[in-house]
């Protein structure tokens, strides 16, 4: 059962069908060929459940918050901002990148969207500037994964709606190991600009008084990241409430700046409906796909089957950590954490571990498959707005921000209270 099943899935996949429809197909599959019980019949029932679950509304609105803030040029003023501030560092405007990509993770929730709008804003400048684009766009799409780590988090919420963990603590959770990984991204940045000076370009100019003049830029992003995080920290707004807050307020900072307009309303919930969709459908199936696996005895086989294997419990951590690097060279971020949660979570929680930690660490797992080719969608997107050259530049520029996060990963598995010593403050 499990040789066919994985068969299926990779043939269904090497043919390009849709992520979401693959997950479909292959639990009707594994149900008709391998269940005694018509399960295919809970379909409906699966779909309902799954689809009114009320935490699940914040994340159209996350997302309809990221595109409001591209679209209204917010994002587009604080990265302005961060390039007068950062770019006379070793590395320059590739500082900036990384900063913007850490400050709009804060907001979007989405680490494609994140890597979409600082490619639209900061491309142009590696040109003008002469720095060497596969770098500059490396670091794009290595600073776009922290979209999903740095709280609100679409990913985040969703593995909290699998292993029902509390979201509000996986979201603090998040905010140590996101600005630590950022830092980590600046100071390879640094180091690399300082040994190979041709990667960057030419400084771009800025005074002091331009610096304190653009300082006002960036209150729109801390006052949005301030009043989500604020709310739920103080128990004052559910997730899903927090983030219908950030909508009202980025709408409020829009008409402020004089860029609120009915196309831009339309524009904004057209986006909106488009990745919406497309997580939920993704969502949808795998929930299906999860309850055939438990049905049909799979995900419990699976489990003793690790659990047989009597490692020491960082040694399974290891492995597991191993499995998710393979499997996010061939599979989607999303599909990756939904395929796999149900099967592996229960066994890391058996092994003594948090399950609030191991999102994290999931997390940043799951995130190198956002710079890994041949799937790593980050990728992808910078190069589809970079629009000349060829992909394998980018895949070269992100590849020092593999390493970063290999070893991060390391880090996190070996000093967990980098992870849990915020959440263990909310108790």
């Amino acid at each position: 059962m499990v040789a066919a099943g994985l068969g299926l899935l990779i043939v269904l996949l090497l043919l390009g069908i849709p992520v979401a429809s693959v997950l479909g197909v292959l639990g009707l599959a594994l149900g008709i060929f391998f269940s005694p019980l018509p399960i295919h019949r809970a379909v409906g029932e699966i779909a309902w459940s799954t689809s009114t679950d009320f935490i699940l509304v914040a994340i159209p609105m996350f997302v309809l918050l990221g595109e409001i803030l591209l679209r209204t040029g917010i994002a587009e003023r604080t990265y302005a901002a961060l390039s007068q501030w950062l770019s006379g560092l070793p590395g320059g405007l590739v500082h900036a990148n990384i900063a913007t990509a850490t400050v709009f993770a804060a907001t979007s929730g989405s680490s494609v969207a994140t890597a979409a709008t600082i490619s639209t804003l900061a491309m142009p400048q590696a040109r003008k500037y002469g720095y060497d684009e596969g770098f500059f766009a490396g670091s794009i799409a290595a600073g776009g994964t922290l979209g999903i780590l740095i709280p609100p988090s679409i990913n985040l919420i969703v593995y909290g709606f699998l292993t029902n963990t509390s979201i509000p603590k996986l979201f603090v959770a998040g905010i140590v190991p996101g600005l630590l990984l950022s830092a980590c991204f600046m100071v390879v940045t640094a180091v690399l600009s300082v040994r190979n000076p041709r990667l960057v370009g030419k400084h771009a100019p800025t005074t002091w008084h331009r610096r304190l003049a653009v300082l006002a830029d960036l209150l729109p992003i801390l006052v949005l990241f301030l009043i989500v995080m604020g709310s739920i920290y103080a128990g004052f707004a559910t997730p899903t409430e927090a983030a219908a807050l950030g909508v009202l307020t980025a709408l409020g900072l829009a008409a402020i700046y004089r860029t609120l307009s009915l196309k831009m309303l339309r524009d904004a919930i057209e986006g909106t409906l488009r990745t919406t969709a497309m997580i939920m459908f993704i969502l949808l199936a795998s929930y299906f796909l999860n309850f055939v696996l438990a049905s049909v005895g799979l995900t419990n086989t699976l489990r003793v089957f690790i659990e047989s294997i009597h490692l020491a419990p960082l040694a399974t951590m290891l492995l597991i950590a191993a499995t998710y690097v393979v499997l996010g060279f061939f599979v989607e971020t999303l599909s990756l954490m939904v395929l796999t949660i149900p099967i592996v979570a229960p066994v890391v929680v058996g092994l003594g571990y948090d399950p609030v930690w191991f999102g994290i660490v999931l997390i940043v797992l799951v995130e190198t498959a956002l710079i890994t080719p041949p799937v790593g969608l980050n990728l992808y997107v910078v190069q589809g707005i970079r629009r000349r050259g060829s992909i394998s530049d980018v895949v070269r520029g992100s590849l020092p921000f593999v390493a970063v996060m290999s070893v991060f990963i390391v880090i996190l598995l070996l000093f967990p209270d980098l992870i849990l010593f915020l959440p263990r403050m909310m108790q």
